[in-house]
């Protein structure tokens, strides 16, 4: 049985935040590099933060530069919430840092 928050969360794309608070885009660049970032769904009960292990092949690093310029930056990764191994996928405007997207079911 898929749990409540899962399933909400992979019904739609949700706004969501990258990296830790004040963080910087270069230290948000050398996280994604190093395979693993933060993002963080804001519309939860409390926000619902999860470690990405990043998909290098579908997260263009090489685009986050151009990204800073134009805007949006997409980023996808695997994690595992609840109990459940998901794929998320995320637009991102890194001059905000914040972004939407969404789960993947992948159980």
């Amino acid at each position: 049985m898929i749990n409540e928050l899962v399933e909400r969360l992979s019904k739609e794309d949700h706004e969501l935040t990258i990296g830790h608070g004040n963080e910087s885009n270069e230290d948000i660049k050398e996280r994604i590099k190093n395979g693993f970032i933060h993002l963080k769904f804001i519309n939860t009960k409390g926000g619902t933060e999860l470690g990405i292990n990043v998909d290098l092949q579908k997260t263009k690093l090489d685009e986050f530069d151009s990204a800073l310029k134009e805007g949006i930056f997409h980023i996808e990764g695997t994690t595992n919430l609840n109990y459940t191994q998901t794929r998320c996928i995320a637009d991102i405007n890194l001059s905000t840092k914040k972004g939407k997207g969404r789960l993947i079911i992948l159980d």
